[in-house]
């Protein structure tokens, strides 16, 4: 019951430009599940809005408004690099991870999450630096290869929100962990969406 009371009360609190902000964030993560282009534009608008919210001082999630920066600038790489060769198919296929891009991926993570957990250990009061600073990790590496189109984006982004959901709950947000839910089941549907893509690609 209290779960549910504190689900209602943070919804009827919910602003209008946070609204506008969650809604364009489903509809990015909707469309990436699709290989859509337009995932960028809307994801940039979402990012956009939460770099605003996120840093006010009323809000203070300081880390939360870094991260939401490099989702903004991975969206403008992602969209600029999807029109780069317009006339190259290429240039938009989905791809699995080689052993490069592995590296890079646990390089993005390991250094991500030390640099983070050290940022939050040492200048805020923040009392769970290390599972924060994962998930942040986790999510600029998913965020990375997403922007690649790279299929095992959603397994980064997945590990992300696993551990993002309890973590929220814990700091008494249940709103945001119904949404991040939400992204964790869209991410399983895109994750076999995306195989399937790859596949027909692939056909011979």
């Amino acid at each position: 019951m209290d779960f549910l009371a504190t689900f209602l009360a943070q919804l009827k609190q919910t602003s209008p430009l946070e609204a506008i902000a969650v809604l364009f964030g489903m509809a990015s993560v909707l469309l990436a599940n699709r290989n859509n282009v337009a995932l960028y534009p809307t994801g940039i608008i979402s990012t956009a809005i939460y770099i605003y919210l996120m840093g006010k001082p009323t809000v203070g999630l300081y880390a939360e408004a870094m991260l939401n920066v490099y989702y903004f600038v991975m969206s403008v790489y992602g969209w600029w690099r999807w029109y780069e060769h317009h006339e190259n198919e290429s240039a938009r296929a989905i791809s699995h991870n080689t052993r490069r891009d592995w590296g890079i991926t646990v390089a993005i993570v390991a250094i991500g999450w030390l640099a983070l957990y050290l940022l939050l250990s040492n200048f805020t009061n923040s009392n769970v630096p290390a599972l924060d600073a994962f998930v942040s990790a986790t999510a600029c590496a998913g965020m990375w290869l997403l922007a690649k189109h790279k299929i095992e984006n959603w397994i980064l982004l997945n590990i992300s929100n696993a551990i993002a959901i309890p973590l929220q709950i814990y700091k008494g947000i249940p709103f945001t962990a119904f949404l991040t839910l939400f992204l964790f089941i869209v991410a399983i549907f895109g994750y076999f969406k995306w195989k399937k893509l790859y596949r027909s690609q692939h056909a011979a």
